[in-house]
């Protein structure tokens, strides 16, 4: 038996083929959905590979984790995109702001006012997506589905912020294609372009109804090692 272990450029690549072919069989362009490569956990030396073939748009759960890794990655890969897809505390929304380039986790009103206040101050803002808990789930983050028009409108409306599009993880052990059909109809009826649903086990599903991000990890970078 071999011992070969595909290299993260080859599993990369794999996962690039994978999307294509998810994209063609829903009858979408090639090029459509957005791979967001979850760095979360992995040190600079794990990553590097990624950036070498080419890959440059990243999620990182962390502020603190991502303001200790990713300045130096930055400077030699300038282009770099990163998105936070990890939950954001409020005291945080300067330093997140000021590292991230989109903010997918937007889940709360408190949040939502922070960041309007920022953008008060005279900074700007990254994109946003408003973080929807599909399952309900008492442990996770994100607004209830049915609490989420009235949040999209709180955002948009009445506090002019960026938000662009939607997120959700979907409940381990249920089926993720009715998340991902609940996220794709909350962002229809509010106008809402940009789907971010989708991990390693299930983005091809997820493309098939819909996402334009897809944020795949342990597909990429091999198993994390558990903390």
């Amino acid at each position: 038996m071999s011992d070969f272990s595909p290299s993260t450029a080859e599993r990369l690549s794999s996962v690039h083929h994978s999307i294509a072919n998810a994209e063609k069989a829903s009858g979408r362009p090639t090029g459509d959905v957005t791979l967001v490569a979850v760095s979360k956990t992995f040190p600079a030396e794990d990553i590097r590979p990624a950036l070498e073939a080419g890959q440059r748009i990243f999620g990182e759960n962390r502020v603190q984790e991502a303001h200790g890794k990713w300045p130096g990655l930055q400077e030699q890969y300038s282009d770099v995109e990163l998105h936070l897809i990890g939950p954001l505390q409020s005291n945080k929304v300067s330093e997140a702001v000021s590292l991230f380039d989109v903010i997918e986790t937007l889940d709360r009103e408190k949040l939502a006012r922070s960041l309007a206040a920022h953008r008060e101050k005279g900074h700007s803002l990254p994109d946003l997506f408003v973080q929807v808990n599909t399952g309900a789930e008492p442990q996770k983050a994100g607004v209830l589905p049915q609490e989420a028009d009235a949040f999209i409108a709180l955002c948009r409306d009445e506090l002019g912020l960026p938000l662009v599009g939607l997120m959700c993880i979907p409940p381990v052990e249920e089926e993720p294609a009715l998340h991902f059909a609940l996220l794709e109809k909350i962002a229809r009826r509010n106008g809402l372009a940009k789907l971010s649903m989708g991990m390693s086990g299930d983005f091809e599903t997820a493309i098939e109804f819909g996402a334009t991000l897809v944020r795949v990890g342990s597909a990429i970078f091999g198993a994390r090692t558990p903390a």
